[in-house]
């Protein structure tokens, strides 16, 4: 035993204002209020509950879709491991009772009831697993704490938690005049002050494993990356959706383009072949690596694309409807170019365009075979608008156009071919005032393209914000991703202005209208936009702005994985697009 003599200290008053305060005293809540159905912490209240009952099956991730609710609660799980040996004895002697009860209804002619036939089953199944030691016994249980400024608020996300597990056949209660125990146990002290628990053996206890991810590996498609949560490949095949488009949702330098680039190699290997509209020229070198058509859009450019332009009607469609198709869209061109137009210049436009096309006899009567030899230029156009009357301002604004400096792109006849593979459109040396109308431009050729020959194509549509900004250009679009499975065309929408590309009204349907949605790393200034249109939860909101460049969420029709794009050594070295890389791939070169 050891003694210990102390000195006793003077006790010192220290005021209020200099008193020393604890990490416990910034970290408490300034009171609380404990209520049969209710605490309140501060400000905030809270509301315990757990799980009272459940089915007898659980199907595998019950629990996951709880996890993923965008509400404020904490959840706990309690798994406490039972004595097999004690848990054979209970069941071994309720099994002899069933058995016996049985019996004797049978002896007596009395019918057995199916639910007791079934136990009698089940029981003696559980009891051959734990002995041959397949099985395990536990009493497990869950609980659960909500948090709100109100009860109304409170009440909400109980609505949710009802609803979703009720639909499994799952009920849960609160912790009446049990709330403070409630929030004790689904604290981090590992303390059940509740201790409503319920036997329960591996197998379902398995099931209520929360983080589930979603497996999409197919034996058809490409590798488009690496699942982060179960490292698993993520092979896919878009055209095997009820739609094979896409959009892609990055901020800049978050990998957008590579990933894009990553998937076109890897599609042209499987004999798709590939459209890319490119503001930026990134795409020129992929082109040039595999032998594909890099097409300049520029006013110096020997490349023409003539918006008069027709597609020659396939064998199920109509020449009328055709013409019909096809003018509705160049007058929707014509509102970019000439800077918008009045109803009456619409009707105007429409005519003038079907008059200019009848001049050369392409008309609904004429062989669809002799149009392309026939195709009026802008110049023709002119030359109708200027004879009839309300025109002359179309006529004057169009000059531009047929005899101005926008003249040697605009007022020749195509001479771009669409056979290569691969063909890139970079329209990076257009000036900017044009950028819209030569994607515009762009894109009606390549439809008039995909509606002349089906074959199985993937159109990359590059910064589209930038058509976005004009509601006939969004519209255009939005129509091509809309019809663009019928002819067997996947659409790939890119952007890093999200809200832009939102402030559209054609904006969400182009989004709902792609059935693989790729949202990489995000700026914080349209994160808020983003978790919006997608319903991220706080969780893939605050990934989604700290992930590496690569990495982010793969939604493909109800199922979405955490991604990283993976690419070979030879496929890097292709597809990259940083300056440093590219300068020592091409000191490389020049040594060889």
């Amino acid at each position: 035993m050891v003694f210990g003599f102390f000195k006793k200290k003077e006790q010192k008053i220290i005021p209020i204002e200099e008193k020393l305060f604890t990490l416990q005293d910034f970290l408490a809540p300034t009171a609380i209020e404990i209520k049969p159905e209710s605490l309140k912490l501060g400000e905030k209240l809270s509301r315990s509950f757990f799980i009272t009952s459940y089915p007898r099956y659980l199907s595998v991730g019950w629990l996951s879709p709880i996890i993923n609710l965008n509400q404020s609660f904490d959840l706990s799980l309690y798994i406490l491991p039972l004595d097999t040996s004690n848990v054979l004895k209970e069941i071994s002697k309720k099994f002899t009772q069933i058995t016996a009860e049985i019996e004797e209804k049978t002896e007596k002619g009395i019918i057995i009831e199916p639910s007791l036939k079934f136990q009698h089953e089940e029981l003696d199944a559980l009891r051959e697993k734990l002995t041959a030691g397949l099985e395990k016994m536990f009493k497990f249980g869950v609980y659960m704490t909500v948090y709100g400024d109100s009860m109304e608020e409170i009440r909400e996300t109980e609505d949710v938690l009802r609803n979703t597990l009720e639909g499994k056949l799952i009920f849960i209660r609160p912790t009446l005049y049990q709330q403070k125990e409630g929030l004790l146990t689904n604290a981090p002290l590992f303390s059940d002050k509740i201790m409503q628990l319920i036997p329960m053996n591996t197998g379902p206890l398995s099931s209520t494993f929360p983080f589930v991810s979603f497996d999409l590996s197919s034996n058809e498609g490409i590798l488009y990356g690496i699942n982060l949560h179960n490292n698993s490949l993520i092979l896919f095949d878009r055209f095997s959706l009820p739609n094979a488009n896409m959009v892609v949702f990055a901020t800049s330098g978050a990998g957008k383009s590579y990933m894009v680039k990553t998937e076109i190699l890897r599609q042209l290997m499987t004999g798709v072949e590939a459209i890319v509209i490119d503001p930026e020229n990134e795409y020129k070198s992929l082109a040039e690596a595999v032998g594909g058509s890099f097409i300049n859009i520029s006013l110096n450019s020997p490349h023409h694309l003539n918006p008069l332009d027709l597609p020659l009607p396939r064998e199920d469609e109509k020449p009328e409807e055709v013409l019909r198709s096809n003018v509705i869209n160049l007058v929707g061109l014509m509102r970019v170019m000439l800077g918008g137009m009045t109803p009456e210049e619409d009707a105007i436009m429409d005519r003038a365009i079907t008059e200019t096309y009848a001049l050369r006899d392409i008309t609904p009567e004429t062989d669809p075979s002799t149009w392309k030899e026939r195709i009026p230029l802008l110049s023709d156009l002119e030359t109708i608008l200027e004879g009839m009357e309300g025109a002359e301002s179309l006529a004057r604004r169009l000059k531009r156009y047929t005899r101005g400096t926008f003249a040697r792109f605009f007022n020749q006849p195509t001479n771009v071919s669409l056979e290569n593979p691969l063909i890139v459109f970079g329209i990076r040396d257009m000036e900017e005032e044009l950028r819209t109308v030569a994607m515009f431009l762009v894109l009606k050729h390549i439809w008039n393209a995909v509606r002349s020959e089906l074959k199985k194509r993937i159109l990359v549509v590059d910064e589209a914000w930038w058509m976005m900004k004009y509601e006939d250009a969004a519209s255009f679009l939005f129509g091509l991703v809309k019809r663009a499975r019928k002819y067997w065309l996947g659409v790939t929408t890119i952007t890093q202005d999200v809200g832009d590309f939102m402030k559209s009204e054609y904006g969400k349907p182009i989004i709902t209208n792609s059935s693989i949605q790729i949202l990489l790393k995000q700026s914080p200034a349209t994160i808020n936009i983003v978790q919006k249109t997608f319903n991220l939860t706080e969780e893939e909101k605050n990934l989604l702005l700290e992930c590496q460049v690569g990495e982010g969420i793969f939604f493909a029709g109800q199922k979405h994985v955490l991604m990283k794009v993976v690419a070979s050594p030879v496929e890097h070295q292709i597809i990259t697009t940083s300056p440093e890389e590219i300068l020592k791939i091409r000191a490389a070169k020049k040594k060889i």
